[in-house]
């Protein structure tokens, strides 16, 4: 069976088309997914775009029901409006089809694995997916935003660890914002004018909703986003950082700082990031929602031999051989994902080495 389901027009464009013959008001649709509600189609007949009272749709069957026939000859087109685009689906596999295809080659009388149970497979294959989606597979995910005047920002709900901080400056170029390395927003609990700790009505602390550091750091910050330079000086001095070989590296640019709140589910910014438009990118476990859970056919091969690895170390009387011998496999699988995955060429590799061959005259 061909892989590759549908035809290219449903794949580029999202539509089906029809032919009319002067007498058909029914059209059913092959689309994947099939729409839903009729909110979701377009109709056009000889490049028309039909008006919704023109025509019923079915989402149970997919049926498209003109009022009146197409003309013969007439070419009915069936646009379906994604939000969603299934571009470059070929390239992944469903974790449906990870369970089912090892099931297959891996279970049975005679196989490596007699008998497993279903439940059992689904939960090696996401945790698959999950540990490789760490450093193998390309797991990595982006969002922009606008900074408010606040200087926090959301993390993503599927946020594991970030990979790049950035601002976009005028040409679209993404400029690296580095981590701040000696502040946070620590917990600030309440006290009275005494030191002593502020309570509720059910004993438990008053926390303010802000740390002291956090509103001492964004007023030391300059325009530019970097602290200021008696700051930056006295914060090295005081850890006897810097004091041979002059300023720190990371913090002599000016694309301003940021730092991690992962308790809150905060990012914090520097005061020169007020209204830049900033990327996150970060790393997800790719099990936040159905479509997520699906492996690069490049890393197929290792997602099977970790669920076998799993079942077989997990299971009572399975022979330490065997273990260690698809715990090799396991490894040598993961380690082939992973140069796959890295996406070298020779050509971008030629390209860039040549740089090597540069004089740079002090």
């Amino acid at each position: 069976m061909a892989l590759f389901k549908g035809t290219q027009r449903q794949y580029y464009d999202n539509s089906q088309k029809f032919t009319g013959d002067g007498a058909t008001v029914d059209f059913i649709l092959t689309l994947s997914p099939t729409p839903s509600v009729k909110a979701e189609l377009e109709v056009y007949v000889d490049g028309s775009e039909q008006v919704s009272s023109s025509y019923t749709y079915d989402g149970g069957t997919g049926t498209v029901t003109f009022l009146s026939a197409p003309s013969e000859g007439a070419i009915v087109i069936v646009k379906q409006i994604l939000t969603n685009e299934q571009l470059g689906n070929y390239q992944y596999v469903s974790i449906d089809n990870i369970v089912n295809n090892f099931r297959v080659a891996y279970v049975g009388e005679g196989k490596v694995i007699s008998k497993v149970k279903i439940p059992d497979i689904n939960f090696h294959a996401q945790r698959a997916i999950a540990e490789l989606s760490y450093d193998t597979l390309r797991s990595e995910k982006s969002q922009e935003i606008e900074i408010p005047p606040t200087l926090k920002m959301k993390l993503p709900h599927d946020y594991v660890n970030y990979v790049q901080l950035s601002w976009k400056d005028n040409s679209g170029i993404e400029r690296i914002i580095y981590p701040a390395r000696k502040t946070s927003n620590p917990t600030a609990i309440m006290q009275d004018a005494d030191y002593d700790y502020l309570y509720d009505n059910d004993d438990t602390l008053l926390k303010a909703s802000d740390s002291e550091t956090w509103t001492d750091f964004k007023s030391a910050t300059s325009d530019n986003g970097v602290l200021n330079a008696s700051t930056e000086v006295d914060a090295d001095m005081s850890l006897s950082e810097g004091a041979r070989y002059g300023a720190t590296p990371e913090h002599t640019q000016s694309n301003g700082v940021f730092y991690i709140d992962n308790v809150r589910g905060f990012a914090f910014f520097s005061s020169g990031l007020i209204s830049k438009v900033v990327t996150i990118k970060y790393i997800s476990d790719s099990l936040g929602t159905e479509e997520e859970m699906r492996v690069h056919k490049f890393a197929e091969e290792a997602v099977y031999k970790y669920i076998a690895h799993a079942i077989l170390a997990t299971k009572m009387g399975t022979p330490e051989y065997v273990i260690n011998r698809f715990k090799k496999e396991k490894r040598a699988a993961t380690r082939q994902a992973k140069l796959r995955l890295s996406n070298l060429k020779i050509e971008e590799i030629n390209l860039v080495m040549k740089n090597k061959s540069k004089v740079t005259k002090h």
